[in-house]
């Protein structure tokens, strides 16, 4: 009992020390507990956040099954049992990037905009046979992709302007008996669009976390940006 007070209080302390106070605190499936009812998370040790904005009528990455995709590239440095993504719009008004975010031109060139949002769906996939950072332009623009998982509507995640919860977030444990979805080194994409019917725009941030520290995971916009950055390390 000692040991479920102490999660609880630890979870609460973490949760109050973060800064994005319209966005709770991000804890993992690993290491759960229910405490006199309630469920409780440890937040992920590392969180890594991007954001980012899609102007308007902007031309998609894909388009398939009549809907427009716009993709975030990862690289992951080290194995993880588990990986947790969600993805918020409008960025919540208090909310700003710090040194360690990620931000895209169009967002810093936008951030006035606080009424333009869309219905966030997320899906999350693993290349093959891209194991090393000389991989991502050779073999990556031709890579295979595998989906790990996707999430439309999440309960967790804050209302909307419209007062709907159609903000996403799922988390993904690590599958050691499939290579294609194993949480290993190697080159993976954050796919998003809107669910319904519409356009996806305005601002939104997107986050990745992780119950174990993985120094030096890099997000971009395309694979030229993310080996140009990881070139320089």
């Amino acid at each position: 009992m000692k040991y479920f007070i102490l999660l609880v209080t630890v979870s609460m302390l973490l949760a109050q020390g973060i800064k994005a106070q319209d966005l709770d605190s991000f804890g993992a499936d690993l290491g759960k507990k229910s405490v006199f009812g309630k469920e409780i998370r440890i937040p992920y040790t590392d969180l890594i956040s991007y954001y980012g904005y899609i102007k308007p009528g902007s031309t998609p990455d894909e388009e398939k099954g009549g809907k427009k995709y716009y993709y975030l590239y990862l690289w992951i440095t080290a194995a993880s049992p588990e990986i947790g993504i969600r993805m918020i719009s409008p960025i919540p008004s208090d909310m700003k990037p710090e040194k360690t975010d990620f931000t895209s031109d169009d967002y810093l060139a936008n951030t006035t905009d606080k009424t333009s949002y869309f219905d966030t769906w997320i899906s999350f996939e693993k290349a093959g046979g891209v194991t090393s950072i000389d991989d991502i332009l050779s073999k990556g623009k031709d890579a295979v992709w595998t989906s790990i998982g996707q999430n439309d509507d999440s309960g967790e995640m804050p209302k909307q302007p419209s007062g709907n919860k159609y903000n996403s977030l799922m988390r993904l444990k690590s599958d050691v008996d499939n290579p294609l979805k194993a949480l290993t080194t190697g080159l993976y994409r954050i796919g998003f669009t809107t669910y319904k019917t519409g356009e996806v725009k305005g601002g939104f941030l997107a986050q990745i976390g992780s119950p174990i520290k993985i120094p030096g995971v890099m997000i971009a916009k395309n694979l030229d940006s993310l080996k140009a950055y990881l070139g320089t390390k």
